[in-house]
């Protein structure tokens, strides 16, 4: 669940919560910078900030600031034997912000603009005093623009600086079991998910969560609805090879960023030699990934979602 919709909702509904996020990272540290938490008033809601004694001291500093009302910036030093004892591969220094819930108007808006941000800045006050100005302000940006740090100090210290960047949008060809299933994989690992077929019985809503769009229509509509640009991925992975080649026609040449086409090596070759009778550039389709997926042995449609994901976010990443 989206961390800054649950945070603006608590706070809409004047219940105690705290959000603790990853402010500065350095070294080698468990979590990422921009990682978030969410703590009510019984302990932690939604996320993690790196488990351990590190999270069980980020909540009691949750709590505190809970009761206070004002915020902190935790420090931990993870050196090599506590990094050992607490079972991570690790030995830097994480700076962790707590900031409690507030019911001010502004301050909401904030959490709520966030939460359905494609993209944009937001600025955290490190101390919160009287008159001091806003503690949390929004500033929407270009997708392009937000680039750098998902968070960092700012450099006189007084801001948590965070920058949203919206998450790469993957969709799935063929709402099948093993479709179906790396579509809810790729959900999982923080991906924005299409699911698309043209059978209407497959392509129903109520088989997949409330935060994966589900669309019956053929590939030709459906790039019309979704036009596909360089930050996309597309995989294939429909019933049969025809339904498969008229796909992969259209996305080949398309300017998604990867294309992957579930099947075997000899389904390659019988479809590359089909598109290219059909005109398709050469070159369009040796940048095609089949099998898609990391070689890992999968064999069932959860092994091979796995397999699917693995590689997308090393594409991702890179």
């Amino acid at each position: 669940m989206n961390v800054w919709r649950a945070a603006a909702d608590l706070a809409r509904a004047g219940t105690p919560g705290a959000i603790a996020t990853v402010a500065r990272v350095r070294g080698s540290t468990p979590v990422p910078s921009g990682t978030k938490m969410l703590v009510g008033a019984a302990g932690r809601l939604i996320g993690s900030v790196g488990g351990g004694c590190v999270e069980a001291d980020v909540i009691g500093a949750a709590l505190e600031a809970q009761a206070r009302r004002r915020p902190a910036l935790v420090t931990h030093h993870l050196n090599a034997d506590l990094a050992g004892d607490l079972g991570l591969s690790c030995g830097g220094t994480v700076d962790i912000f707590v900031e409690p819930l507030l019911g001010d108007d502004a301050y909401i808006r904030v959490l709520e603009a966030a939460a359905s941000a494609e993209s944009g800045v937001v600025r955290t006050a490190v101390a919160w005093e009287a008159g001091g100005g806003p503690v949390k302000t929004f500033e929407p940006l270009p997708p392009d623009s937000a680039r750098g740090e998902p968070a960092t100090l700012s450099r006189d210290g007084r801001f948590v600086v965070e920058r949203l960047i919206v998450a790469p949008r993957v969709f799935v060809f063929g709402a099948g079991h093993v479709g179906a299933a790396i579509g809810r994989a790729a959900a999982a690992a923080g991906f924005r998910v299409i699911v698309i077929d043209d059978r209407a019985e497959y392509a129903d809503p109520a088989r997949f969560d409330s935060g994966i769009a589900v669309l019956a229509a053929d590939v030709e509509a459906a790039l019309d609805r979704y036009p596909l640009n360089a930050a996309d991925a597309v995989v294939i992975a429909t019933r049969g090879h025809r339904n498969d080649a008229l796909i992969l026609e259209r996305v080949a040449t398309s300017p998604a960023g990867y294309v992957g086409l579930l099947g075997s090596r000899r389904k390659k070759v019988v479809v590359t030699k089909g598109l290219t009778a059909a005109g398709v550039a050469a070159k369009a389709l040796k940048r095609v990934r089949v099998p898609v997926g990391l070689a890992i042995g999968a064999v069932t449609p959860e092994e091979i979602a796995v397999s699917v994901v693995a590689e997308l976010i090393a594409w991702r990443r890179a």
